[in-house]
């Protein structure tokens, strides 16, 4: 049963849909067999406040949101929680990253957050595959000169390079990271470094064929690096210049984890002094906005934010988030609490 957040229609458990579900679309009827699922009215942050402190969530104990709900309710942090109902016991956020979810205060108030980690690991691998070869490649200025009827433009690109032999570093060896190593090494023939907060056991090193690195020498080392991390206090813009000062003249930078991982004002200034070659985004520092710098380089290979941006990946991501917020209605507990959490379970 669905309600439109006017009231309590039952003693059933309560569902706040914070966003829409594009496919997954059977496995969430199956939470309104088991739940009232109430959907906020509002468009934007001050009446989604309001119509919280209206009591129209009150008794919601699980919410299921979405990356694109903050525009509706603005980023989940201590004001947002204030104002939500104390029943409120579990986030089920759809998305590895959860950068726009403030884990602390949820802690602080007792409120479980969980991510959907593996769901998107192949098809972020495979942008990021995508971004390397053609930013190896420079193909980004010969596809815009194509587009603008010059074939390959005048004078044309310069020369790429195959990416045999070449050293990828590897930063944050989560998910992404592992399954990124696995194919850059087996079919590309790339010699895989790492840097991870935790080193890898000899076993995975030698199945995904990667080897770890220290920050310094992965930045020193790297032809190609790839921000494979979450974004968090500590994540924040770390490459930024003192970073781009270390590593090889003509190295490729590849994100396709969050813009804010990387100064983009950095690597503006890295990439128009020829210290960074060319570049494969994938993410940006303020997104929708993307810096001028980056969009005047004709070096830069720029995809939308498309990481996961197919109907397998999409759906597999809905359904995770779905069984998270069934197994907090039957069981209380979360199948993917996110790390920082852990103690919580």
């Amino acid at each position: 049963m669905t309600s439109n957040g006017t009231g309590t229609s039952s003693s059933r458990p309560r569902v706040l849909q914070l966003g829409i579900i594009e496919h997954a679309q059977d496995a969430w009827a199956s939470i309104g067999d088991i739940a009232d699922i109430v959907v906020p009215q509002s468009t934007d942050r001050a009446s989604f406040l309001q119509e919280a402190a209206s009591g129209a969530f009150d008794g919601c104990s699980v919410a299921y949101r979405t990356f694109e709900s903050v525009t509706i309710t603005g980023k989940v942090d201590g004001e947002l929680l204030d104002g939500l109902p104390r029943s409120l016991r579990y986030i089920c956020h759809n998305g590895a990253g959860y950068d726009q979810v403030d884990v602390t205060a949820c802690k602080s108030r007792g409120v479980r957050v969980s991510n959907t980690p593996t769901a998107v690991d192949d098809a972020t691998a495979d942008m990021a595959v995508f971004l390397i070869l053609g930013a190896l490649r420079n193909l980004a200025p010969g596809m815009a000169a194509l587009r603008k009827g010059s074939w390959r433009g005048s004078p044309p690109p310069p020369l790429g390079h195959d990416p045999e032999g070449k050293v990828l570093g590897i930063l944050g060896m989560g998910g992404i990271g592992r399954n990124l190593a696995r194919k850059m090494s087996a079919a590309f023939g790339m010699r895989v470094r790492y840097h991870n907060r935790q080193q890898l056991d000899e076993a995975s090193e030698k199945e995904i064929g990667a080897e770890y690195a220290d920050f310094d020498t992965l930045l020193r080392e790297s032809d190609v690096l790839s921000l494979n991390l979450p974004l968090n206090q500590h994540t924040r813009h770390i490459i930024s210049t003192p970073e781009f000062e270390k590593m090889k003249q003509g190295v490729v930078i590849v994100n396709t984890a969050r813009g804010a991982v990387m100064d983009e004002a950095a690597l503006v200034a890295a990439l128009d002094s020829g210290k960074v070659a060319s570049a494969g985004l994938d993410v940006y520092e303020n997104e929708p906005e993307v810096h001028p710098g980056l969009l005047a380089n004709p070096n830069v290979l720029l995809v939308p934010h498309l990481g996961t941006w197919t109907i397998e990946t999409e759906t597999k991501m809905e359904e995770w988030a779905i069984s998270n917020v069934r197994s907090a209605i039957l069981t209380g507990k979360l199948r993917s609490i996110v790390p920082e959490q852990r103690d919580m379970t």
